[in-house]
C-alpha cells in the first residue's frame, strides 16, 4: 500500500476506524480480531481508537483493549502499525456522548489509555472533542505536558475550527501531526480546516469518510449498480465498489489526507484498503468534486457506520 505521513510516522494511506468492533450492534471478538488481522494483511499500519468506543458503561477502553489483543495475536511484524487513541469524550451508557477537556480528566485518560494499549508512550493521542466547558488553550496544554512528559509521542485534535487549529499550532509546534474531521462525500464542511491542515503540514483523518454513499453490490458484468450517484457510475466503470471510489476521492483531495474508514468485517477493511491503488482520471475527479448528495444521500450499510460518532451524539445520522 501507498504510504502517507503523520509527522515523523509513514502510515499506509487508508486506515482503520475501530470504533464499530466495541458499540452497539458490535461483532463477537473472534470476527473483531479477524477484522483488525485483515487490515494489517491490506497493508493497514494506522488503526484509529478511543477509550470512549465501547457499549455499556462500565466498558471504558473496551476498543483499546481490543486493538492491543489483536496486534498482540497477529502473526506478523507490527512494529510499523501507529495506534491514535482519542480522550475526552465518555458514554454513560445511554447511548449518549459526553465531553470533558478538562486538563486534570485528559493526563490521566492518557495514561489509562497507554496501559490499556500496553505502552510505555502513545504514538498518537487526540483530543477528541473540544469542551464548551473549558478554555480551548487549557485543554490543548494538556498535550503539551502530555508531551514533555514522554506519555504521547505525538498529538491531534478533532472536530475542530480553524481558530482552534491555529491555536493548538502556536501552542504545541512539532508536537501537533493531526486534525481528524468529519469529511466525506456527503459532508464537506471541514474544507477549510483540510486546507489549512496541508498548509501546517498536519495529516487530515477524516472521520465518517463513506457518508452519503450506499455499498451497492455489482449487478453482474456489466457492472452497474443500483444507486445512482456520480460515485455508483464511476464505481461501475471500475468494476469497484462505490466506498472504494469514495476512499480514492478523498485521497486526491490532498496528499495529507488519510481516511478512516470503520470496518466491522474483513471483507468490508479488504476493499478499503485497494482504495489505495485506485487511479481516478481527471474527468472522473471533476464529476466527483461536482457532486452533491442533495435530497437523497445514499444510506450507510451497517457494517460501515461512521468512524467516529456524529457531533449530534448519535451513532448514525438521523434520517
Amino acid at each position: 500500500m501507498p504510504y502517507r505521513r503523520i509527522g515523523s510516522t509513514a502510515v499506509g494511506a487508508i486506515g482503520l476506524g475501530a470504533m464499530p468492533l466495541s458499540i452497539e450492534g458490535r461483532p463477537d471478538e473472534t470476527r473483531a480480531v479477524a477484522t483488525v488481522h485483515a487490515a494489517l494483511d491490506a497493508g493497514v499500519t494506522l488503526i484509529d481508537t478511543a477509550d470512549s468506543y465501547h457499549w455499556h458503561a462500565d466498558e471504558r477502553g473496551h476498543n483499546e483493549l481490543l486493538v492491543a489483543r489483536a496486534l498482540a495475536s497477529y502473526g506478523g511484524d507490527t512494529s510499523a502499525v501507529l495506534v491514535a487513541t482519542k480522550g475526552g469524550r465518555g458514554r454513560p451508557g445511554d447511548g449518549s456522548w459526553t465531553v470533558n477537556g478538562a486538563p486534570g480528566h485528559l493526563k490521566r485518560a492518557a495514561q489509562d489509555s497507554a496501559r490499556r494499549l500496553g505502552v510505555e508512550a502513545i504514538g498518537l493521542y487526540q483530543l477528541h472533542k473540544p469542551d464548551p466547558a473549558v478554555p480551548w488553550a487549557e485543554s490543548v496544554g494538556a498535550l503539551r505536558e502530555l508531551l514533555d512528559a514522554g506519555t504521547i509521542r505525538a498529538a491531534g485534535i478533532s472536530n475542530v475550527t480553524t481558530g482552534q487549529i491555529r491555536t493548538a499550532h502556536a501552542l504545541l509546534g512539532d508536537g501537533l501531526v493531526s486534525v481528524q474531521n468529519q469529511y466525506s462525500p456527503a459532508v464537506r464542511d471541514s474544507e477549510a480546516e483540510l486546507r489549512l491542515s496541508a498548509e501546517l503540514g498536519l495529516a487530515f483523518l477524516p472521520w465518517s469518510p463513506l457518508g452519503g454513499i450506499a455499498r451497492s453490490s455489482l449487478d453482474g458484468p456489466s457492472g452497474t449498480t443500483s444507486s445512482g450517484t456520480a460515485f455508483h457510475h464511476v464505481a461501475a466503470a471500475h468494476g469497484v465498489s462505490p466506498h472504494r471510489v469514495a476512499l480514492a476521492w478523498l485521497l486526491s483531495r490532498s496528499p495529507t489526507v488519510i481516511p478512516l474508514p470503520g470496518s466491522s468485517r474483513p471483507s468490508s477493511i479488504r476493499d478499503s484498503a485497494e482504495a489505495a491503488q485506485l487511479h481516478l482520471g481527471a474527468d472522473e475527479l471533476a464529476l466527483l468534486d461536482a457532486w452533491s448528495p442533495g435530497g437523497r444521500p445514499g444510506a450507510e450499510s451497517p457494517d460501515d457506520r461512521p468512524a467516529e460518532e456524529p457531533s449530534s451524539g448519535l451513532l448514525v445520522p438521523p434520517a
